[in-house]
């Protein structure tokens, strides 16, 4: 559904300590291997992973069969670098917590591929899929300094996605909670929020 409607990547929620959408390793390989099986494929899947350690996050994405990974996690900058050198495509997600989020810029922007901005709290084992938003003004401060491409997460609606592109400028947007009814994806709001973004359903990817 999320492919028809011209998402370009498909994120695949390993295990958690909370949030939406989790998936067992082999529900996510199951996913991913469906989507890999499509020529040419709707989008490209990537794994959310909360492990901490590079070789822990290569064993996950290895068994879910997937060459991304977006890792949920602050991880030690030697586990960053060792990630960035095992050619996986890493997205480091940065929770926002406070303006202390541009300190982490200059760990994570060499190894990374990219960043993704979320409004996670993990002191207290929340790494996605809060519904909430975070100070934009930090996240466009993130974006004008980041060397590499940063997404943007965390209470995004069709409602306020137009307004959070326009004032923070991310190199695209990521959503999970608010596109959900009753737990499960919902295609009224998905075709909402695409239409928010001036992205009709089938658009190219």
């Amino acid at each position: 559904m999320a492919a028809g409607a011209g998402a370009d990547l498909l994120g695949l929620v390993g295990p958690m300590p909370g949030g939406p959408g989790v998936l067992t390793p082999d529900e996510a390989r199951a996913i991913a291997s469906a989507v890999a099986d499509t020529v040419p494929p709707p989008a490209r899947a990537i794994l959310l992973t909360s492990s901490e350690t590079a070789e822990g996050i290569v064993a996950d994405a290895a068994h879910a069969g997937v060459t991304a990974v977006q890792v949920v996690r602050h991880i030690a900058a030697r586990e960053a670098r060792a990630l960035g050198a095992s050619g996986l495509h890493y997205v480091q997600v940065i929770h926002v917590e406070d303006a202390g989020a541009l300190d982490l810029i200059d760990i994570y922007g060499t190894p990374c591929n990219a960043f993704l901005l979320d409004s996670g709290h993990p002191a207290g084992g929340e790494l996605g899929g809060t519904g909430r938003v975070h100070d934009w003004a930090v996240s466009a401060e993130f974006c004008r300094r980041a060397p590499r491409p940063v997404f943007l997460a965390g209470g995004l609606t069709p409602g306020n996605v137009a307004g959070a592109v326009a004032r923070v400028r991310p190199a695209g947007v990521d959503i999970c909670s608010g596109l959900r009814r009753n737990g499960k994806l919902d295609p009224g709001l998905l075709a909402a929020f695409m239409a928010a973004l001036g992205r009709d359903a089938g658009a190219d990817a």
